[in-house]
């Protein structure tokens, strides 16, 4: 099943927004007001052209200290290489501003695996003169140290490390500062289960890493041994019974469908099995 990266990456960062400006860019957190923060709607931008449709991924609407008017910050997440992408950053800025018609501040996200120097601006200019400079501010997660971040107590940083500039041969070591870094946090459990969530998609170790990483968290001599070891363990357990769960739900599944192809009808099926109609009619659907 392919991943949703920038669904992922939406709600981690609507859930910490505060978060990810002061550890990315903290000289503009200095400058808004968090007090007003509320999330837009999304926005769908149809390129007839290309006959492609853009979807914009994350707009917040907030002030500026000592100001009154609103500003409009837009995050991107990108994680794909795409040529192209500063000239959507400003097809993107164009149409906000159009529909808007407040300061627009633009962020791009590159989240993908490989290093390169992004692009942070578009220009226009002919021989004859300049038309436009179009810059936008850009993070580039893989130029990131993933130990540089290690001491932070922001949420935002020990999701991250999952697409920072890490080893293979340090990947053991990086969820072991992650879940460190989790019990530091001391979050409420969805808020835990999302930064979890969110690192082992892109963080997934081997049964020989688990072992590894359990047996180096057992040697560990600072306080915060037993509490790592009770997160390895819970969400050790959580994942068997959604292992359970789900093989349970195909089970039902075909035998559902077996009955189905036998002829019974959805009422016959909703009895004999104790689910509801709908149910049945879900499960039918869901071939």
């Amino acid at each position: 099943m392919s991943i949703d990266h920038d669904r992922l990456f939406k709600q981690l960062i609507q859930t910490f927004f505060e978060e990810f400006i002061v550890l990315f860019f903290p000289t503009m957190h200095e400058h808004i007001d968090f007090r007003h923060v509320s999330f837009l709607s999304e926005e769908l931008f149809t390129d007839v052209t290309a006959g492609e449709k853009y979807r914009v991924d994350l707009l917040v609407e907030t002030k500026l200290k000592g100001e009154d008017g609103l500003v409009i910050v837009h995050i991107e997440n990108q994680s794909y290489v795409q040529p192209s992408f500063p000239e959507r950053m400003f097809i993107y800025f164009s149409r906000l501003f159009e529909k808007y018609r407040k300061p627009i501040v633009p962020i791009a996200v590159f989240s993908y695996d490989t290093i390169r120097d992004e692009r942070s601006a578009f220009t226009l200019q002919f021989p004859f003169g300049h038309v436009l400079d179009f810059r936008f501010f850009t993070l580039e997660l893989r130029k990131q140290n993933w130990r540089n971040y290690i001491r932070q107590d922001n949420p935002i940083a020990a999701a991250l490390l999952s697409k920072m500039g890490y080893t293979e041969s340090e990947r053991v070591e990086l969820k072991k500062q992650f879940l460190r870094m989790l019990v530091r946090l001391e979050l409420d459990e969805a808020k835990q289960r999302l930064l979890f969530g969110f690192f082992e998609t892109y963080v997934k170790l081997s049964d020989e890493e688990e072992q590894q990483l359990r047996r180096e968290v057992s040697e560990m001599e600072t306080k915060e041994k037993e509490q790592v070891l009770e997160l390895i363990i819970s969400y050790e357990q959580r994942a068997l019974e959604r292992g359970r769960e789900e093989g349970m739900k195909q089970g039902m599944k075909h035998i559902v469908q077996t009955m189905a192809r036998k002829g019974m009808s959805i009422q016959h099926i909703a009895s004999m099995t104790d689910l509801t109609e709908e149910e049945v009619k879900q499960l039918l659907e869901n071939k």
